[in-house]
């Protein structure tokens, strides 16, 4: 734990959704969840939530068993995971967009007990559960085809218990639940964490530096599957008893409009790419039709241009932060009154940051260094893989994978994934650095930077392009992209090539995927 904290740590015996429930024990007609269906009180949360935990235990699942959770965001998602919870039995959420093997994977790796899922995503769960010598009892939530004699049981049928009297009685360190890293470099990893993580998030991060308060209606983009969306779309209103926006479809241009001018969120959470998306897009919405007050950012670095035409527009901030599976949410951010776009910020009160060279030693101010983080939110382990706990979990450090720069005054600037690192003539390229000079010539809207090996065996930066509508792709755009770049980089980081593509590979998150744009190949652009 990072020392000199200010906030009262929880106490040893704490159960979190209790927790959350007590908290808003007196708002129990207030809005706590709008989906696209229905909206849920604070008090028919908390009477679900009880009567899930009970019809877990009802189901046979005992302590510290695993749930996974395939849930598409409606208000039984939040009802699944807080009556887990509240059972002390391990909820498991995972990544509503992947395909049934992976799906296969995590039922065995966690040991699932139980799978509860979305009756949309019933069909690819059926695929999962085949590939099982001993499949897990199946839990349907809302509208499913499947007949009564399947096997199955309906979420309803599981809320239809009397609820449980009592949380479990818990410890703040004990295993409370999983999240699945995105496995983009082999196997997802089954990230562990505690039920105080959850509440140091809100704590250090949700209340004090995103602000979110009682009266906020808050609306996340990114899914309550994600580190980043559990937290902005559960821990953190619950903790203030604000009320959430959920939606159960991808977060195109026009679904997040909808909510945007439909529910009036105050406060809202998405991720460099999908900001990208809406202010290209020709039905984003004029500032009077909303009524933001701030927003968030994080999953990989807010572009500076991005970050000042969406505040331009709208009249609002957007908070550029870092965090991760491993921390459970933002531990690196921008706040009110304290802004640079094109920064990540400062350290988020009650963590600490270090920067370290390759050999292990401090690097100086303007240097670049693998970034590593201490603070109370840090996952336990990654489940049953001792190799990468040890390497990335070291103390009471967590190695983040990211590398980073920090000035004189104490502001980090993002210099991209450590695996995604370039060094052209001996020295040191970020692609985000590259990046962000493209992203201020008027004709890009999107781009990802990797290194190619040319014919000599050398390392050359080629960029993948995105142009904005109007700007024809092409030698004369491509030319005079590479002076745009010159004129703000040195010369070594102007890319060598730039290939102009209509989308760029991401993960179901936003992420670019720049591992799928090396594999490529190095031929020439």
């Amino acid at each position: 734990m990072a020392p000199n904290l200010a906030v009262e740590a929880p106490p040893e015996r704490f159960n979190v959704a209790a927790h959350l429930l007590q908290r808003n024990a007196g708002r129990a007609a207030k809005t706590a969840y709008i989906d696209d269906d229905s909206r849920l009180s604070y008090g028919e949360l908390a009477d679900r939530v009880k009567r899930c935990a009970a019809g877990l235990l009802r189901l046979g699942l005992r302590r510290e068993d695993r749930v996974l959770l395939l849930m598409l965001d409606t208000v039984d998602m939040p009802v699944a995971f807080l009556g887990a919870l509240y059972a002390g039995i391990v909820p498991v959420p995972v990544n509503t967009l992947l395909p049934a093997g992976d799906y296969t994977y995590m039922l065995a790796h966690s040991r699932a007990r139980a799978l509860i899922v979305s009756g949309a995503l019933w069909p690819v769960a059926q695929q999962a559960l085949a590939g099982l010598d001993e499949p897990p009892v199946a839990v349907i939530a809302g509208a499913s085809a499947a007949p009564a004699a399947d096997g199955t049981t309906a979420f309803a049928a599981l809320l239809d218990t009397p609820p449980l009297a009592a949380p479990a009685d818990t410890q703040a360190d004990d295993f409370a639940f999983w999240l699945y890293s995105s496995g983009s470099t082999g196997k997802p990893k089954g990230t562990v964490h505690s039920h105080a993580n959850l509440y140091w998030t809100a704590a250090l991060y949700g209340q004090p530096v995103l602000g979110v308060r009682e009266d906020d209606t808050v609306f996340s983009a990114a899914k309550l599957f994600f580190a980043y969306g559990l937290g902005n779309a559960l821990t953190f209103p619950l903790s203030v008893g604000a009320t959430v926006v959920l939606m159960a479809e991808r977060p195109t241009p026009a679904a997040v409009f909808k909510r945007l001018t439909q529910h009036r969120p105050t406060v809202f959470c998405g991720v460099p790419t999908l900001y990208v998306a809406l202010l290209a897009n020709d039905a984003l919405p004029v500032r009077d039709a909303v009524a933001l007050r701030v927003c968030a950012s994080a999953g990989e670095a807010l572009p500076r241009e991005v970050g000042e035409r969406f505040s331009a527009h709208f009249g609002c901030d957007v908070l550029d932060g870092i965090g991760s599976t491993e921390m459970l949410h933002i531990f690196l951010s921008n706040r009110e009154g304290a802004l640079r776009y094109g920064c990540t910020g400062k350290p988020v009160p009650g963590y600490e940051l270090e920067l370290r060279s390759d050999d292990g030693g401090p690097v100086a101010p303007g240097e670049i260094g693998d970034l590593f983080i201490r603070g109370p939110s840090a996952a336990l382990l990654y489940w049953n893989n001792r190799d990468k706990t040890r390497a990335t979990f070291q103390g009471d450090w967590v190695r983040s994978g990211d590398k980073y720069v920090v000035d004189a005054d104490g502001w980090y600037t993002y210099a991209g994934r450590s695996d995604d690192m370039l060094k052209v003539s001996g020295q040191y390229v970020s692609p985000i650095e590259v990046e962000s000079a493209l992203m201020g010539h008027a004709a890009v809207m999107e781009c990802a930077v990797v290194g190619v090996t040319d014919a000599t065996g050398l390392t050359k930066t080629r960029a993948y392009v995105v142009p904005n509508p109007g700007h024809d792709a092409g030698p004369a755009l491509e030319a005079a992209l590479k002076v745009f770049v010159k004129t703000r980089l040195a010369p070594h980081k102007t890319p060598r090539d730039i290939v102009f593509t209509t989308e760029l590979p991401k993960t179901a998150t936003g992420k670019i995927q720049r591992f799928r744009l090396r594999a490529l190949g190095d031929t020439p652009a």
